[in-house]
């Protein structure tokens, strides 16, 4: 028997994350992954040299099941239910994208020429990934959250705050992509 397996459409996985997050309001949580990374160093000690990690940890455990549900829903994802792991963009993004070096546009789900061993390897890469780490880590923490906290949790709260922070993900990607990722590759 062959399993076939699609995308949920945006009318049953839409609803399912608007009735996971009117659960978690109802019972008086919030959302969100970079707060994750708090608990984690809480939980290892670090409250006890820094005031900002001296918190009750304990009270967002249910918060770390979320990033385990979505290692193992992503590893579910890729490795059990997706038969083929290309994405499928429009064949002038394919071409695009072949001009600026990336030979694997439209064959796999990310491109190996950023998301593989050997594209780590050089000190650009490195470079990159240690600034990019530094600026979304402040982002998050000065923003007071991170992409899915507020466009998830911040929205369905109605919070100004959200809104504006998740207009600047958007006009912050446009520019990314448009000015600044062709001048670093």
């Amino acid at each position: 028997m062959e399993w076939i397996f699609e995308p949920w459409p945006w009318y049953v996985a839409g609803p399912l994350i608007a009735l996971i997050m009117f659960i978690l309001l109802f019972v008086g949580r919030d959302f969100g992954m970079s707060s994750n990374l708090r608990t984690m160093c809480s939980m290892c000690g670090a409250g006890k040299n820094i005031e900002f990690f001296n918190f009750d940890w304990k009270s967002q455990r249910w918060n770390l099941m979320v990033v385990l549900g979505a290692i193992i829903g992503g590893f579910i994802g890729a490795n059990v239910l997706t038969d083929d792991p290309s994405v499928a963009i429009n064949p002038d993004t394919i071409a695009i994208l072949e001009d600026l070096g990336f030979d694997s546009a439209g064959e796999a789900y990310l491109p190996t020429e950023l998301y593989s061993w050997e594209a780590i390897g050089g000190i650009k890469a490195l470079v990159i990934l240690l600034i990019g780490g530094i600026l979304i880590g402040f982002g998050a923490r000065y923003g007071g959250g991170c992409t899915s906290g507020h466009a998830i949790s911040g929205l369905s709260n109605l919070q100004l705050p959200s809104l504006i922070a998740v207009i600047g993900f958007f006009v912050g990607g446009l520019i990314m992509i448009h000015l600044l990722f062709p001048l670093i590759f």
